[in-house]
């Protein structure tokens, strides 16, 4: 983690966590919006959605800050490492790239906001199937593990993050996460992929957008939080 300038951390991460957003929050409000040309294209199309987000951002950023963009990888990496001197800078950018990348989505998705009739909050942030906070918070812990011991592991393997393919074994691995362990939540797996759309929705002039949720919005910010934490200690251990 130390091996980045402050200020590449900085670009690279807010950056990066942008246009992970851009593109997944924008693929949620492609499927879910009405007068979107890909309006009920369906679960698969959201998953490998969010994998090319990942792809596309993780490729932007990972020569400038490694590419975490999302604070479970952040903290299981100050976890193994022992290096936690820059997390604030990283998890402060990743935060501030998730709020322009919700931004950026409602400017292009404008107009179809404005047909809307329903709820939008499901466009920018996760929500249980059945609303059962232990079940929900126990998702999200499990699929951050899975993902973030993914992630370190590619360590053991030496050249793979300078080959690039790293990052696409990461994107692949979002998405399967998304096909099996996302039908309960909508798989966070992510704290700012929540928080920030969140706030966004919540602050946005959206015709009858109706709530944000804050009743369910700790879920996704601890699940992750507390699941990357111990995806670090795994790996640690383990490895």
């Amino acid at each position: 983690m130390s091996t980045f300038s402050n200020g590449h951390i900085f670009v690279g991460e807010t950056l990066g966590t942008a246009v992970l957003v851009l593109l997944g929050v924008g693929v949620c409000a492609a499927v879910t919006l009405k007068r979107s040309k890909a309006a009920g294209a369906g679960w698969l199309a959201v998953t490998f959605g969010w994998g090319f987000a990942v792809l596309v951002g993780a490729y932007m950023a990972s020569t400038l800050s490694g590419a975490h963009l999302n604070p479970a990888v952040t903290l299981a990496i100050a976890v193994d490492s022992g290096d936690w001197g820059k997390v604030p800078l990283y998890l402060g950018s990743q935060l501030l790239g998730a709020v322009v990348g919700a931004l950026l989505v409602w400017v292009v998705y404008l107009g179809q906001f404005r047909a809307n009739e329903g709820p939008t909050v499901g466009v920018f942030a996760t929500g249980p199937e059945i609303r059962n906070p232990v079940q929900n918070l126990l998702t999200e812990i499990i699929g951050t593990m899975v993902l973030t011991v993914g992630i370190l592991s590619q360590g053991l393997t030496k050249g793979l993050g300078l080959s690039g393919t790293g990052v696409l074994i990461v994107a692949l691995t979002v998405v399967g996460i998304g096909l099996s362990l996302g039908g309960p939540t909508g798989y966070a797996i992510n704290p700012v992929r929540d928080l920030g759309p969140r706030l966004v929705h919540a602050l946005l002039p959206i015709p009858h957008k109706g709530g944000s949720d804050w009743g369910y919005a700790w879920i996704p910010v601890a699940g992750p939080a507390v699941g990357g934490l111990l995806g670090g200690l795994l790996y640690h251990a383990a490895f």
